[in-house]
This record gives structure tokens, sequence and C-alpha cells, in this order.
């Protein structure tokens, strides 16, 4: 029998599936324009909230969270244009648990209010100083009036993590029982791992009928995966935002969850989003908050599909999968093998003189290759350095001077000012 081929975006230790698994049936509610609002450097105008509006919505997520318009008239106004443009997405507004508010909300003609009020003790003493009966009561009077408006409502805990579960529990099946949309855990602090947001998802999903969406902060780098664990364990929607950004160090990427979820399930994610629309959406939100996206950025980090080890460059040649668990091409980006350097191999060499066309044998490209790495070890070769050199070998093959000409160089500066 022919071996069984598997999917090399897949890992091959299989994970327990749960019957609660979303991981292949989540909608993502994309927060750039409320949560990366609080990014330090964060300042929309309404022609760029538009414009990232619009590309997120060609991305294809399937809600787009604004800004409270409570915040300022300026912010009411942006709520309303937004609502104006007739995007697929739904759009959704991040309000207190005050009837002011969502008075408010309504007014703009958003499809859904996402309702929050802190319950951890700290928040209840330091914050808004109210008790747990105070916050169901608020809770059931603001979500009524949204119901009765005809909108979709979230209602969500803020400071899940340290709340206290019993609170926390009553407190989501009295507002799964007024009809809520979803409810809401939210790890504030980014306190959570990916196992404690298992236990809490798991027990929720077993209190309440409606969906689950979850909100995680990135303090200590668990973001994504605690969004994906939540997901393993009956969670249904996801809040990112464009590169990550909010308050401190902000929540889930949209790149980053999305390569997550493409490791999980890449059919289903390619069918459900425009992939290659991904780079264009995060220079957008990158140029107008002033930063460069990161080298190592999920995706479209200029490293993310750079190869430069001699034996990782020849498997990449031979089988791009042995080293990429995501396709390039599935993201309109390519691949590069960096070959300027002291850790290059011929095989890497050789095939970029393939791909100048160059008659080099394979001993030529190993001495060449042995060139290269000698010279590196002074400083890297530009691709412009490496390729005048494969060219120069080249011609001089010609009057059988290539090794003199080999022989003659000692140092990069010597090529690079040819």
């Amino acid at each position: 029998m022919p071996p069984t081929v598997r999917d090399p975006s897949r890992s091959s230790i299989n994970a327990p599936t749960s019957y609660l698994s979303n991981v292949s049936n989540f909608k993502i509610i994309e927060s750039t324009l409320r949560e990366g609002e609080q990014f330090a450097n964060a300042f929309f105008t309404t022609e760029k909230k538009i414009e990232i509006a619009k590309a997120l919505d060609d991305f294809g997520v399937e809600y787009l969270e604004l800004t409270s318009p409570a915040a300022s008239t300026q912010s009411y106004n942006d709520c309303k244009a937004i609502v104006g443009l007739g995007l697929k997405a739904k759009i959704l507004t991040h309000v207190r648990c005050h009837m002011d508010d969502a008075r408010l909300a309504v007014e703009t003609g958003v499809d859904g209010l996402d309702v929050v009020i802190g319950t951890s003790s700290y928040l209840r003493e330091f914050s808004h100083g109210k008790d747990m009966q105070y916050i169901i009561d608020t809770a059931t009077e603001v979500i009524q009036y949204i119901k009765g408006e005809g909108l979709e409502v979230r209602f969500s805990s803020e400071d899940s993590f340290r709340s206290d579960i019993v609170d926390l529990l009553n407190l989501y099946r009295a507002v799964d029982k007024l009809g809520v949309n979803r409810v809401g855990i939210a790890d504030t602090v980014g306190c959570a791992s990916p196992d404690q947001v298992a236990e809490l998802v798991r027990t929720l999903r077993g209190v309440v009928s409606c969906d689950i969406e979850c909100h995680f902060h990135n303090d200590t780098g668990c973001a994504i995966a605690n969004a994906y664990a939540a997901l393993q364990n009956g969670a249904t929607h996801v809040d990112t935002s464009v590169l990550g950004i909010g308050e401190r160090n902000g929540i889930p990427s949209l790149g980053g969850f999305i390569a997550r979820m493409y490791a999980a399930d890449k059919e289903h994610v390619k069918a459900k989003y425009n992939l290659p629309k991904l780079r264009e959406i995060e220079n957008i939100v990158a140029d107008a908050v002033g930063v460069a996206v990161p080298f190592n950025n999920y995706i479209t980090g200029y490293c993310a599909f750079t190869h430069k080890a001699g034996i990782h460059a020849k498997a990449i040649l031979n089988n791009p999968s042995t080293y990429e668990i995501l396709r390039p091409e599935d993201f309109g980006m390519t691949r590069y093998v960096a070959i300027g350097h002291r850790l290059t191999g011929w095989n890497a060499v050789k095939n970029r003189v393939d791909q100048l066309g160059l008659g080099l044998t394979d001993s030529d490209c190993k001495r060449v290759t042995n060139k290269i790495k000698n010279l590196a070890d002074i400083r890297p070769l530009s691709l412009d350095d490496v390729d005048k050199l494969l060219r120069m070998y080249g011609q001089a093959m010609d009057t059988d001077s290539h090794h003199a000409i080999l022989d003659s160089i000692d140092t990069p500066d010597q090529i690079t000012d040819m």
C-alpha cells in the first residue's frame, strides 16, 4: 500500500479532540478600531478608520468592534460613519454596563453591543465600587433594553481570571437566561495560562447555552495560545487586533491568530479569509500608528519565510514543507533562501546559479561556496555581491581563469567596489 499522505501543516502528534472544540468553527471579532485605539501610539482619523474597516471587511472578518460612542463626540460620529458603509461584517461597539452608554450606542445603528463590567475584587473595590447583586441587576436592565431594540448583545465580565468563580458563574447563568447572544471572558491583565483557560471555558460551557467570546491580553505572552485553548474547549468567538495592538502589550494579533488556526485547519482558514490581504492591512495599521512591522512578525515579517542554514536551505529547495508549516504562497508571500553568509551551503548557491542561468558544475558551485563562506567571515555578502561573484566566475570560465578570479578576491569590499 502507498504511504499515507499527511498534511504537512499539521503536527503528527495528535491532541485529543474534544466534542466541545470549535477549532474549525470560530468567528473573529476584530477589535483594531476599539482595543487598537488603546495602543499608546494610536490616533485614527475618521478616514483612517474607514480605510481599516474596509480592509478588514475585504479580509473577511465576521465582526468589527468599535470604540464606545460614549467615549467622545468623534467616536459617536465614527460609529455612524462605519455603520453607513454597508460592510459585510457586523458592526459592534464596546460599552460599559450602563443605560446611558447603551442608549447612545443604539442611536448609531450598530448591529450589536458588547457590554462589559469588572467583576474581580480589584475592580469592584478600586474601579466601579459595586457588589455582585448590583452588577446582575444593572446587567439585566441593560440587556433587556438592547434585546428590546432587536440588537445582538454580548455580556462580558472584566478581569475574569481574577474573579471569584462562584460569582462569575452565577452572573453568566443569569445573563444567559436573559437570552444574550454571547457571554465573554476576559484575561484583562494577561495572567492566564492555556490550562487555566481550558478549565474556565469548559466549566462555562456546561453552565450557559449561548456562544462564548474570549478576550486575551498578551502581558505574559500567552494570548494566542490562550485563544486556541479556548476554542478547543468550547469558545466560539475570539477578539483580535492587527499587529496585536491594544492596551499595554495588546491582544492576539490577527496575523498570529490566523497562523495558528491555519496550522490547525488550513482548508477551513483558506476558505474563510482572504489571506493575501493580511500584509496590506498590517502595513496600513503600522503606518497609522507609527511602528514598523516586526522582523519576526507572523506570516508577513521579513524573516518569516527566510531560510539561512545550509542544511535548511537544501531541504527547503527539495521540499518546502521540511521547514515551513505555513505555505507563503497562500498568503501572497514568497520564501527567500539567504546565501551570502558563513552558514551557507552549496545546494543553495547552486539554486542561485540555476536562477541566473550560469553553466556551473557541482564542483564549481562547491568551490564558489567555499569562497563565499571565507569572505562572509569578514562580513556578510549582499545578494548583489554573490551574484557579481557568480557571474565573474562564470565569465572567467571562457578563458579558463575562473580559479584565478576566486584566488584574487580576499575581501567582500573587492566585490562590492567592482
